[in-house]
């Protein structure tokens, strides 16, 4: 049965419906572009339906296109890691893994101390980038931990992670603050109001007037340079439980008003289909839905409060 499958169109098909053009399939695969739109008419001639969309710039996979691709991907997937393990110099087990700086330096990085114990033989690499990274296109990163609720199309999504925003501060501004209003911190995105929207909702629940006070309102790019601020004591900065988890449980911040809080959005791990089979893929993939129910806590004057919460998977 496998005599008839037609492999190079098949291979040619996969890399321009992954990459979304002929020229960068051409240049993945070492042929021309002409080549690549020869292999993908014998295809849809063999088959008798049509593959792609053809557009200015691009092509896009029509429905029986993209079904095919996921497929293909997967298939080819699942062939790479058996000729891996196969090999006389085994895979090194090499992990590479794409966040975003904030999470990557208050979440992930001073968590991968336990992922590396338990799997010595994985070597992880992590990229913080602040753009969104096309994994059809960049087959290097193996999986990419995105914050949003947005649709991921041709992504096998492995782990959640739930957040909420309260506000926190380093113990002494938080002895003080309900005397005085303290200065505000925040971070701005680009193209995003979620945390001037958050401080609005979070002072309507609260019950505070800070938004028409005149103290000093500071804002950064990244969380992680707004949390250090506060660590510094500059204010009380609006923050993500997730974000935030490690600082409380140091010590270093406090929540103020711990009672209040604003809903947030969920990080999510992605990976193309199939990859999340891969022994070292699965194997944090794996690490993931164990690590973060072990439940934080802090000691804040005698009393223990929760400052991160078990996520909800979604396999």
């Amino acid at each position: 049965m496998f005599e008839r499958l037609p492999l190079t169109a098949l291979r040619a098909f996969e890399a321009a419906a992954r990459l979304r053009s002929f020229k960068r399939a051409a240049a993945e695969l070492h042929v021309t572009p002409t080549a690549i739109s020869h292999q993908v008419r014998l295809l849809e001639h063999e088959l008798g339906v049509r593959l792609f969309v053809r557009l200015p710039r691009r092509v896009e996979p029509t429905a029986q296109g993209r079904q095919l691709q996921e497929r293909l991907s997967s298939a080819f997937l699942d062939v790479a890691d058996t000729l891996a393990a196969l090999r006389a110099t085994p895979d090194t087990g090499a992990l590479t893994v794409t966040t975003t700086h904030s999470f990557a330096a208050l979440w992930l990085v001073p968590r991968l101390r336990r992922f590396r114990a338990a799997h010595p033989d994985v070597q992880v690499r992590v990229e913080g980038r602040p753009e969104v990274v096309d994994l059809h296109v960049e087959r290097g990163i193996d999986v990419a931990i995105r914050y949003g609720t947005g649709a991921a199309p041709g992504l096998h999504e492995a782990w959640t992670l739930a957040e909420t925003f309260g506000v926190y501060g380093a113990p002494s501004v938080v002895a003080t603050a309900a005397r005085r209003a303290p200065a505000r911190i925040s971070v701005t995105w680009q193209d995003s109001t979620l945390y001037e929207d958050g401080w609005r909702q979070w002072c309507e629940r609260a019950g505070v007037d800070w938004l028409h006070r005149k103290a000093a309102l500071l804002e950064y790019k990244e969380e992680h340079y707004a949390l250090q601020a506060a660590i510094a004591g500059e204010g009380l900065v609006l923050a993500s439980s997730v974000m935030v988890a490690g600082s409380v449980c140091a010590g270093l911040l406090r929540p103020f008003r711990g009672d209040v809080c604003v809903d947030g959005s969920r990080y999510r791990a992605l990976c193309l289909p199939g990859r999340e089979r891969h022994p070292s893929v699965k194997a944090f993939l794996d690490w993931l839905q164990t690590e973060p129910t072990r439940d934080e806590t802090a000691e804040v004057r005698g009393t223990r409060e929760t400052v991160f919460a078990s996520p909800t998977a979604n396999i």
